[in-house]
């Protein structure tokens, strides 16, 4: 019974055990200062305890005491900063060989993108060994995406990209919650990571191959005639789009941003925000015009652009066709 029993989640991510030891630290940091505390204040209770026939003398001060107790907490206190700090910058940051994934949360199911078109509904296949990346965001409400195994807990936000990155060092399955309360159901919102070996993972891929999302994204950009003004040629009457993410961008009031994900995605819903240096802003909003699929698959194009690959103003506009294994699982709804 005992054998079955486990204190903590298991440790099935490259970070994970860098975690638990700054945790483990922290904890017996703690208990030890706790326990040497009680047993003074129990030890000098019974000492100087108050007795009828004495009369207490005066108390000086000690500058060896006051030092003691003062730099030894300190110097604790700015050794768990530093490795925490240290472990939570390689945390944020993912590796440049990261497979991107994206995430999307809604009450109450998680809905997976993967670059090559496959789609999950609260299941991630991934391989071991390779490193993730997570592009979460959310469609009605907060949640948190949460993965005790490796360690890792994201906010999925309206409105907005956030990330989260991790590599899977097992094969097995792994249980993904959702760590923030977001309504009725929220207990039900659960999943699992499958973590495979390489070539396995291969041969899921393969038999739930699928259009990419870049591949998607392109025909959305001339379903939503984005390619009218980002043409890319002489005729173009906004920013050309090729090669343009993750590069500075400057901006008609004199500031630069970096072209990343949310800069996109606000570009899109909310083009008047942030108005790139030498053009008009005549480019209308799409909120409430695409679903957050369909935003998904437009940024995988864009992200994917590369010079010389701007469709033609006269390409025939096609809507992506659905996912050929079926329609999409609906989301979970109580009885």
């Amino acid at each position: 019974m005992l054998a079955q029993f486990s204190l903590f989640p298991d440790q099935a991510s490259s970070v994970a055990r860098r975690v638990d030891h700054i945790y483990y630290y922290i904890i017996g940091t703690t208990v030890a200062i706790s326990t040497a505390v009680a047993v003074l204040v129990i030890y000098f209770a019974i000492k100087y305890r108050r007795r009828s026939d004495e009369t207490p003398g005066p108390i000086h001060g000690s500058m060896t005491l006051e030092l003691l107790w003062t730099v030894i907490p300190l110097l604790i206190a700015l050794s768990m900063f530093a490795w925490s700090a240290r472990v939570y910058f390689d945390i944020v940051r993912p590796p440049d060989d990261a497979t991107d994934v994206y995430v999307v949360g809604r009450q109450w199911m998680w809905k997976l993108q993967h670059p090559d078109g496959q789609r999950e509904i609260n299941e991630l296949h991934v391989p071991v060994g390779q490193p993730v990346k997570l592009i979460i965001t959310s469609e009605d409400v907060i949640h948190s995406f949460f993965i005790p195994d490796f360690r890792i807990k994201q906010d999925a936000v309206p409105g907005r990209y956030t990330f989260a990155w991790f590599e899977a060092i097992k094969p097995g399955r792994f249980r993904i919650y959702c760590a923030e309360y977001c309504g009725t159901d929220h207990s039900h919102m659960i999943g699992w990571v499958v973590a495979q070996d390489p070539a396995d993972y291969q041969e899921w891929l393969s038999s739930r191959a699928d259009r990419s999302l870049a591949t998607r994204g392109r025909q959305r950009f001339l379903q939503f005639q984005c390619v009218t003004c980002h043409s890319a040629d002489s005729q173009a009457r906004a920013p050309n789009l090729e090669g343009l993410y993750n590069r500075p961008v400057p901006l008609q009031d004199g500031r630069t941003v970096i072209a990343d994900e949310n800069y996109l995605r606000e570009s899109i819903l909310n083009p008047r925000a942030k108005v790139v240096a030498g053009y008009v802003p005549i480019m209308p909003t799409f909120q409430g015009q695409m679903q957050e699929e369909e935003l998904l698959e437009l940024l995988a194009f864009i992200k994917a652009l590369r010079p010389g690959e701007t469709p033609r103003r006269n390409e025939e506009s096609v809507a992506p066709q659905s996912d050929p294994k079926g329609p999409e699982p609906k989301p979970f709804k109580s009885k």
